[in-house]
């Protein structure tokens, strides 16, 4: 849908595509809303997009920025083409607000299921039992999705901290997209994942094969922490070099 309304777009106001690049983003259907065609853009007040854009705590530009986008001389279009495509992109907007009540509800359903599996319980006493979940959530490139994921898919394998089980298990798509995803975000995000990826690379290894190399370090590293019932420490210092 998102495509859909990039394409409609595209049509007669191309000027908004430079503005964000997820179509599905609540400010920019927002904005259309308030500013939907060339026309009404001229004509607008820069204190409203400002409290538009402030309502959404959207900082990568200002409302006269915005507005010196939105009006560029507009595209000469065939009579009715500004109509029809306004009138497409309406349709398109309620659907994709829809498809993001729905991922919202999901994405909080998500939270509270894996919140209730980690929950705090005693073990010795006077000491607190680390849970799963929590050593889990803490490795670099882990989010919602990932952890939910390697839950579902993997969970007896992780029970018995298992690492060639999951890895083996890493065959499934779900779970091998899960992996895929947590070492691509672990390499923006952890220094120590970075490095060991850039070394990969700089010896000729693939995008895709050095990221399953990477997987394949920080599924030994959780197994390991699951071990020990100890959680990732950031503050580490990294090495200066990976292999």
């Amino acid at each position: 849908m998102t495509n859909r309304m990039r394409e409609q777009l595209w049509r007669y106001v191309p000027a908004l595509l430079e503005l964000e690049s997820d179509f599905g983003a609540e400010w920019l259907l927002d904005l259309w809303e308030t500013v939907p065609t060339p026309d009404k853009a001229a004509g607008i007040r820069e204190a409203t997009i400002a409290k538009l854009l402030k309502r959404h705590r959207i900082r990568r530009f200002d409302a006269a920025r915005a507005l010196d986008i939105l009006r560029q001389p507009p595209l000469k279009v065939a009579a009715g083409t500004t109509e029809s495509a306004s009138a497409h992109v309406t349709t398109l907007i309620a659907r994709i607000r829809l498809v993001n009540r729905q991922l919202k509800q999901a994405h909080h359903r998500l939270d509270c299921l894996t919140a209730s599996l980690g929950a705090t319980a005693e073990g010795e006493p006077g000491q607190t039992k680390q849970h799963d979940v929590e050593i889990l959530a803490f490795l670099p490139g882990v989010g919602r999705i990932v952890l939910a994921t390697l839950l579902a898919e993997a969970f007896d394998a992780l029970q018995r901290r298992d690492y060639a089980v999951v890895r083996r298990q890493a065959c499934h798509d779900r779970l091998a997209t899960a992996m895929y995803h947590w070492a691509r975000v672990a390499v923006q995000h952890d220094l120590r994942s970075r490095l060991k990826y850039a070394a990969l690379r700089s010896r000729g290894h693939s995008h895709g094969r050095a990221l399953r190399s990477v997987a394949d370090r920080l599924l030994a590293v959780a197994c390991a922490m699951l071990k020990t019932g100890t959680t990732f420490d950031p503050s580490l210092a990294a090495p200066k070099s990976a292999c």
